[in-house]
């Protein structure tokens, strides 16, 4: 299938979008019935997860998400972020293609929402305005323009409908989810649907966008290798962003740059999440590789999208520092005191699965405990995880499930660590992840 972006409208009115769901969910109960049909004709009893989760209702149910947009692509894309917590690998493999670029709006609803946001005339401000998006996601598109004055900025533009489907777009996209074998027993759905909603809302609103834009950079103005845009208030509403663009290059490009430029790199990276978490407790949780930007000239780490700024409820950072405490101490019970305290299991787990949780923490604690430079490219510690987070996925009877705000702070670090294989970089883990400096920043807040 191809993944480019394609120019397709965005459907809208709640109706219209409630109708493309029900007509998906209607399309694959019918195939999934025809399908059980056949197999008990022939004496065979598949289960439900076999019915529906086929590839073909998969690749269904991610091009009609790409195709809306807005509320029911993004939450598409949120539970795809963890297939061992949230959806059967063979369905979150396939909507992993949700966050690639998504298709773009045709110039005319680009035209209609410029002139709700700014009033008709508004091109005559601009000395030149690209009607081809220099990107495309869910919740809208960004065009490169240059102002009369001759500053160069990045608009952010709204697709049309977005804010207003997202109740919408989330209960009829949570009847597919409840669809029987899609979603593991035990997965706290409702939990994830309303943290789902309030990141929504948030992110559809430009105007908190700006605000978060403009607290984060106050955190990095005395760091001098990160940098950010700034809004332009004049020009930005609650459906369109204006700020200032940064000619800069994708980040994967210094994949053949020197490998102490790589290194210095990464280090930075990884300790701008630490601070995330423990200093500044606001973290920009959206990994997409698009987000983080070099700039040449200035040697800069390049900072983009802030819808999805958060922070995290304040035991968080101490209990990920107690984690980490007990995993450099090697006591299996302290880890697990710790785990259960975060969410990732509860004292009535079943023991077979708790072990396994656990077996997994202990293969990620092993370069911590062995201190020095971990080479991030050469290391197999993360197909091993997934071996094993996939041999659970598939005997399990009922999910685990984190706190929400925890599926989010691992979608950071999940594409925290495959931008860094991507760079093929060193890390020093002595320097970046010391409980008595981590400590000081917490106490430091």
């Amino acid at each position: 299938m191809n993944d480019e972006p394609r120019i397709r409208p965005v459907p809208q009115g709640r109706l219209s979008r409630m109708a493309r769901i029900g007509g998906l969910a209607g399309g694959m109960g019918a195939r999934a019935m025809a399908t059980g049909l056949r197999e008990i004709a022939q004496g065979r009893r598949p289960s439900a997860s076999q019915l529906f989760l086929t590839p073909g209702n998969a690749l269904r149910l991610t091009d009609q998400l790409s195709r809306m947009r807005g509320a029911a692509m993004k939450l598409g894309q949120l539970i795809s972020m963890d297939a061992g917590a949230v959806l059967p690998p063979e369905l979150a493999q396939v909507m992993a293609r949700l966050r690639a670029d998504a298709d773009h709006m045709p110039p005319r609803q680009l035209r209609s929402q410029l002139d709700a946001a700014w009033g008709e005339g508004w091109i005559h401000r601009f000395d030149r305005f690209e009607t081809r998006p220099i990107a495309a996601a869910s919740i809208g598109q960004v065009h490169r323009a240059r102002l009369k004055d001759g500053r160069d900025l990045a608009i952010k533009v709204q697709y049309p409908g977005v804010a207003d489907s997202i109740d919408s777009d989330l209960s009829n996209l949570g009847m597919l989810l409840r669809m029987p074998g899609v979603t593991p027993p035990g997965i706290d759905l409702p939990a994830l649907m309303d943290e789902a909603r309030t990141q929504l809302r948030q992110e559809a609103d430009y105007l908190q966008e700006a605000r978060a834009m403009l607290a984060y950079g106050a955190h990095l103005a005395e760091r001098p290798r990160f940098t950010l845009p700034r809004p332009v208030e004049e020009l930005t509403t609650g459906t369109v962003l204006a700020m200032d663009f940064i000619d800069s290059q994708p980040i994967e490009l210094l994949t053949d740059a020197p490998q102490d430029l790589r290194d210095r790199v990464a280090c930075d990276m990884v300790r701008l999440v630490i601070d995330e978490l423990f200093l500044f407790d606001l973290m920009q949780t959206d990994p997409n590789f698009a987000n983080f930007r070099w700039c040449p000239s200035t040697q800069r780490i390049v900072l983009l999208d802030f819808g999805a700024t958060r922070g995290f409820s304040g035991a968080v950072a101490p209990r990920y520092l107690a984690l980490l405490r007990a995993g450099l101490g090697g006591d299996r019970g302290s880890i697990a005191d710790a785990a259960i305290a975060i969410g990732y299991f509860r004292s009535e787990t079943p023991p077979d699965h708790r072990e396994a949780l656990l077996d997994m923490m202990e293969i990620a604690f092993q370069p911590l405990r062995q201190g020095g430079v971990f080479d991030v490219a050469r290391t197999t510690i993360p197909q091993q995880i997934a071996d094993l987070a996939m041999d659970l996925a598939r005997t399990r009877s009922a999910a685990e499930m984190p706190p929400p705000e925890i599926l989010f702070l691992h979608r950071k670090l999940g594409g925290l660590y495959l931008l860094l294989a991507r760079l093929r970089a060193r890390v020093d883990l002595d320097a970046l992840f010391d409980p008595a400096d981590l400590q000081a920043r917490l106490d430091a807040r």
